[in-house]
Protein backbone atom coordinates (compact mmCIF):
# COMPACT_ATOMS: atom_id res chain seq x y z
CA UNK A 1 0.00 0.00 0.00
CA UNK A 2 2.79 2.22 0.63
CA UNK A 3 3.87 1.94 -2.95
CA UNK A 4 0.45 2.82 -4.19
CA UNK A 5 0.47 6.01 -2.15
CA UNK A 6 3.81 7.02 -3.54
CA UNK A 7 2.65 6.39 -7.06
CA UNK A 8 -0.33 8.67 -6.50
CA UNK A 9 1.71 11.36 -4.83
CA UNK A 10 4.12 11.77 -7.68
CA UNK A 11 1.52 12.66 -10.30
CA UNK A 12 -0.06 15.12 -7.85
CA UNK A 13 3.26 16.78 -7.29
CA UNK A 14 3.79 16.88 -11.04
CA UNK A 15 0.39 18.49 -11.53
CA UNK A 16 1.10 21.12 -8.88
CA UNK A 17 4.49 21.93 -10.33
CA UNK A 18 3.22 24.33 -13.04
CA UNK A 19 1.01 26.02 -10.48
CA UNK A 20 3.92 26.37 -8.10
CA UNK A 21 6.09 27.81 -10.86
CA UNK A 22 3.41 30.29 -11.82
CA UNK A 23 2.82 31.32 -8.22
CA UNK A 24 6.54 31.77 -7.66
CA UNK A 25 6.89 33.86 -10.82
CA UNK A 26 3.92 36.01 -9.85
CA UNK A 27 5.40 36.61 -6.40
CA UNK A 28 8.60 37.83 -7.97
CA UNK A 29 6.73 40.08 -10.40
CA UNK A 30 4.23 41.41 -7.85
CA UNK A 31 6.55 41.67 -4.98
CA UNK A 32 5.63 41.51 -1.31
CA UNK A 33 3.29 44.54 -1.31
CA UNK A 34 0.41 42.85 -3.18
CA UNK A 35 -2.04 43.72 -0.44
CA UNK A 36 -1.05 47.38 -0.64
CA UNK A 37 -1.47 47.33 -4.44
CA UNK A 38 -4.89 45.73 -4.11
CA UNK A 39 -5.86 48.37 -1.54
CA UNK A 40 -4.61 51.21 -3.78
CA UNK A 41 -6.43 49.76 -6.77
CA UNK A 42 -9.62 49.41 -4.74
CA UNK A 43 -9.45 53.00 -3.49
CA UNK A 44 -8.76 54.34 -7.00
CA UNK A 45 -11.63 52.31 -8.46
CA UNK A 46 -13.91 53.60 -5.69
CA UNK A 47 -12.92 57.17 -6.56
CA UNK A 48 -13.55 56.50 -10.26
CA UNK A 49 -16.92 54.91 -9.47
CA UNK A 50 -17.91 57.91 -7.33
CA UNK A 51 -16.89 60.25 -10.15
CA UNK A 52 -18.92 58.24 -12.62
CA UNK A 53 -21.88 58.33 -10.25
CA UNK A 54 -21.60 62.14 -9.99
CA UNK A 55 -21.31 62.45 -13.76
CA UNK A 56 -24.31 60.21 -14.25
CA UNK A 57 -26.42 62.23 -11.78
CA UNK A 58 -25.43 65.47 -13.61
CA UNK A 59 -26.36 63.91 -16.94
CA UNK A 60 -29.73 62.80 -15.54
CA UNK A 61 -30.35 66.29 -14.19
CA UNK A 62 -29.50 67.87 -17.54
CA UNK A 63 -31.68 65.32 -19.32
CA UNK A 64 -34.60 66.22 -17.05
CA UNK A 65 -34.01 69.93 -17.81
CA UNK A 66 -33.94 69.22 -21.55
CA UNK A 67 -37.15 67.17 -21.29
CA UNK A 68 -38.92 69.97 -19.40
CA UNK A 69 -37.74 72.54 -21.94
CA UNK A 70 -38.81 70.40 -24.87
CA UNK A 71 -42.25 69.81 -23.28
CA UNK A 72 -42.64 73.56 -22.74
CA UNK A 73 -41.59 74.31 -26.32
CA UNK A 74 -43.91 71.59 -27.63
CA UNK A 75 -46.84 73.11 -25.70
CA UNK A 76 -46.02 76.60 -26.98
CA UNK A 77 -45.83 75.34 -30.56
CA UNK A 78 -49.10 73.48 -30.17
CA UNK A 79 -50.76 76.68 -28.91
CA UNK A 80 -49.35 78.69 -31.80
CA UNK A 81 -50.47 76.06 -34.30
CA UNK A 82 -53.98 76.11 -32.83
CA UNK A 83 -54.05 79.92 -33.01
CA UNK A 84 -52.83 79.91 -36.61
CA UNK A 85 -55.35 77.24 -37.51
CA UNK A 86 -58.18 79.32 -36.04
CA UNK A 87 -56.95 82.44 -37.84
CA UNK A 88 -56.70 80.52 -41.11
CA UNK A 89 -60.23 79.20 -40.76
CA UNK A 90 -61.59 82.69 -40.08
CA UNK A 91 -59.67 84.09 -43.07
CA UNK A 92 -60.95 81.27 -45.21
CA UNK A 93 -64.52 81.98 -44.13
CA UNK A 94 -64.23 85.73 -44.74
CA UNK A 95 -62.56 85.17 -48.10
CA UNK A 96 -65.30 82.75 -49.08
CA UNK A 97 -67.97 85.28 -48.08
CA UNK A 98 -66.23 88.06 -50.03
CA UNK A 99 -65.95 85.79 -53.06
CA UNK A 100 -69.65 84.96 -52.90
CA UNK A 101 -70.48 88.67 -52.56
CA UNK A 102 -68.29 89.53 -55.54
CA UNK A 103 -69.86 86.73 -57.56
CA UNK A 104 -73.34 88.04 -56.78
CA UNK A 105 -72.30 91.57 -57.74
CA UNK A 106 -70.79 90.35 -61.00
CA UNK A 107 -73.94 88.41 -61.81
CA UNK A 108 -76.03 91.53 -61.08
CA UNK A 109 -73.78 93.65 -63.33
CA UNK A 110 -74.03 91.07 -66.14
CA UNK A 111 -77.81 90.98 -65.83
CA UNK A 112 -77.94 94.79 -65.87
CA UNK A 113 -75.84 94.91 -69.04
CA UNK A 114 -78.07 92.32 -70.72
CA UNK A 115 -81.17 94.34 -69.87
CA UNK A 116 -79.60 97.53 -71.21
CA UNK A 117 -78.72 95.76 -74.45
CA UNK A 118 -82.29 94.49 -74.75
CA UNK A 119 -83.61 98.04 -74.19
CA UNK A 120 -81.41 99.44 -76.95
CA UNK A 121 -83.35 97.27 -79.27
CA UNK A 122 -83.30 97.37 -83.00
CA UNK A 123 -82.26 100.99 -83.45
CA UNK A 124 -79.44 101.07 -80.90
CA UNK A 125 -77.53 97.84 -81.43
CA UNK A 126 -73.78 97.57 -81.51
CA UNK A 127 -72.50 96.37 -84.87
CA UNK A 128 -74.30 97.07 -88.16
CA UNK A 129 -77.48 98.32 -86.58
CA UNK A 130 -80.27 99.73 -88.70
CA UNK A 131 -79.77 103.33 -87.52
CA UNK A 132 -76.07 103.29 -88.32
CA UNK A 133 -76.71 101.94 -91.79
CA UNK A 134 -79.49 104.47 -92.38
CA UNK A 135 -77.26 107.33 -91.24
CA UNK A 136 -74.52 106.19 -93.60
CA UNK A 137 -76.91 106.00 -96.59
CA UNK A 138 -78.41 109.42 -95.84
CA UNK A 139 -74.97 111.01 -95.49
CA UNK A 140 -73.86 109.55 -98.82
CA UNK A 141 -77.03 110.82 -100.51
CA UNK A 142 -76.67 114.28 -98.94
CA UNK A 143 -73.03 114.47 -99.90
CA UNK A 144 -73.77 113.55 -103.47
CA UNK A 145 -76.62 116.12 -103.61
CA UNK A 146 -74.23 118.81 -102.31
CA UNK A 147 -71.62 117.77 -104.85
CA UNK A 148 -74.11 117.81 -107.73
CA UNK A 149 -75.42 121.21 -106.63
CA UNK A 150 -71.90 122.64 -106.50
CA UNK A 151 -71.09 121.24 -109.93
CA UNK A 152 -74.26 122.71 -111.37
CA UNK A 153 -73.47 126.01 -109.74
CA UNK A 154 -70.01 126.30 -111.35
CA UNK A 155 -71.06 125.26 -114.76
Amino acid sequence: MEQETKVFEKPTEKRNLPLQLLTGALKKVRGDNTLQLVEDFTSEMTMVAEGLCDDQSRVRSELDDVRRDSDRIRQNLKGEIDTLSTDLESLETSTSEKLKDMSLRLTAIENSLKEKQKKRGFFRGDQGSFMQQLTLIVSIAAGSWVLVTLLNLFR
